[in-house]
């Protein structure tokens, strides 16, 4: 496969190259979710040259299977298990179509990352440590089976229709993990609430004037991995911005257009307003001194948030009452984002939270999506409830999406104390065996497969769902030996 000259240039000279080329071929190839032909295509054909079998399930699964080495084969077989699809977010102005075009991976220091795009390293970090291991001729290992599934970033499609016939592992190593030396035993489940609150518009007036406003440079980030960070939410950095304008003067919403995912914290959004004709200083004032105060707010956890404000061209425009502007402004601000509560069971672990994700505009609609998570499935339910409360003080109506159960930790399962047991003796660094807030695929692989024990690890990510994600090549290198030293001792 054809590589690009850069992505080929961050990763030359790297210890476990053929990890590396397997993770440059990987981003060569389009990959967002429901996109997966390319890569699945790609899986295949690394099948058919290894001469392993491997069968593409009605979702789009692809499961590949490689025999037991020499010696090995009375080894209880293994599954290794990650997901093709990515979450693509590019940088604001950067021309970038990821139908078509490669991620450009760059090297800074021990760290990979890509060019003004999201990496992908979730999870395709995973796909090149099963490839490595299972075309390593030197690796000694008994039956290994790789289960690689489809629009995991949309609502774990793939684990929801895996069919559960073609797997004969009842142990499995899930790589969508993001820190070295912990491995995984539970992790919340989810909702969405789909809203649409209708609009009515009225052309502009000669008496009023349109803004321009723009929240952008903000962090973002992975809405269950990184919510913790209490890092700022452009829609409510937005809402509170139009609140202020709105508390003085008459404000009328043209468009209000921000974030990209469902479990992305949303890192841009931008809203056209109309306004008093003779107030646009007042108005402009009053932006700036928000601006001034969030940026304190989050001069920690979002140093770089910005929020502008400029005048639009005064073509013919049409925006929403005042009233409607009004309310739909409220419902977002009665719309929490961020930690509802801490788990009680686990220290330092966040058990509820919401994500504020996407709001769009057109002529008749705003559409927004909002996330919940937690490891209660009454306690998910709940905020997801409260939401749609919000939004319906505007008029909205309301749907739940992509429910998937909480994974439920069980310390008592032999597979997370064998590998902690493993990565001690190995290693020589103690191992944690805890739970993450972020969606996994595990809890409905195992419910799916009786009798699985599942446990998840991967190398140190960081920033993942956001332009700045990045991992670490180093600690790659130690996975992809555990595996090797994981696959000679467990039975």
């Amino acid at each position: 496969m054809a590589v690009h000259e850069a992505t080929q240039q961050a990763i030359s000279g790297l210890q476990h190259q053929r990890l590396w080329n397997y993770f440059a071929d990987i981003s060569q190839i389009p990959r967002e979710s429901g996109n997966e032909e390319g890569v699945r295509n790609y899986l295949t054909a690394f099948a058919q040259e290894h001469g392993f079998t491997s069968f593409i399930d009605t979702a789009g699964n692809v499961i590949i299977k490689a025999p037991a080495t020499a010696g090995m084969e009375q080894i209880p077989s293994l599954a290794l298990q990650g997901h093709m699809d990515m979450v693509c977010v590019k940088e604001v102005g950067y021309d970038h179509d990821f139908s078509r075009d490669p991620i450009i991976l760059e090297r800074d220091g021990n760290w990979i990352h890509a060019r003004k795009t999201t990496l992908g390293a979730d999870n395709g970090i995973a796909i090149a440590l099963i490839l490595d291991l299972f075309s390593d001729p030197k690796a000694a290992h008994g039956p290994l089976e790789a289960i690689f599934t489809v629009s995991e970033e949309t609502g774990l499609e793939g684990a929801f229709h895996l069919d559960a016939s073609l797997i004969d592992s009842r142990k499995m190593l899930n790589l969508d993990s993001e820190e070295e030396g912990v491995f995984y035993i539970g992790c919340a489940g989810g909702v969405e609430v789909r809203a649409n609150i209708p609009r009515t518009t009225s052309i502009a007036r000669s008496a009023e004037i349109p803004l321009e406003v723009t929240v952008d440079g903000l962090l973002g980030g992975h809405s269950g991995g990184e919510i913790h960070k209490q890092r700022a939410n452009a829609i409510t950095c937005m809402a509170r911005t139009l609140l202020a304008v709105s508390d003085e003067m008459d404000l009328r919403l043209v468009c209000i257009d921000g974030g990209t995912k469902r479990n992305v914290i949303p890192s841009v959004c931008t809203a056209t307003i109309l306004i008093p004709r003779n107030m646009q200083e007042k108005a402009i004032s009053l932006v700036n001194s928000m601006y001034k105060d969030i940026k304190k707010e989050y001069a920690q956890a979002d140093p770089d948030v910005r929020i502008r404000v400029s005048q639009k061209d005064e073509h013919q425009v049409s925006a929403s009452s005042v009233a409607d502007s009004f309310q739909l402004i409220a419902a977002l601000l009665l719309t929490y984002h961020g930690v509802e509560r801490m788990s009680q069971t686990i220290a330092g672990i966040v058990e509820t939270s919401s994500n504020l994700a996407v709001i769009a505009t057109d002529d008749t609609a705003f559409t927004l999506i909002t996330s919940h998570r937690s490891s209660v499935l009454s306690a998910r339910d709940m905020v997801a409830r409260r939401t749609v409360l919000a939004f319906e003080t505007a008029g909205g109506t309301c749907t739940l999406e992509n429910p998937y159960p909480a994974w439920t930790p069980d310390p008592n399962l032999p597979l997370a104390q064998f590998c902690a047991t493993a990565w001690q003796e190995r290693m020589g660094e103690d191992a944690e065996i805890t739970a993450i807030h972020a969606g996994l695929e595990c809890g409905i692989i195992n419910s799916l497969i009786p009798g699985m024990d599942s446990v998840s690890l991967g190398p140190n990510l960081e920033h993942v769902h956001a332009t700045q994600e990045r991992v670490a090549i180093d600690s790659t290198g130690k996975i992809a030996d555990f595996l090797r030293h994981l696959c000679t001792v467990i039975r």
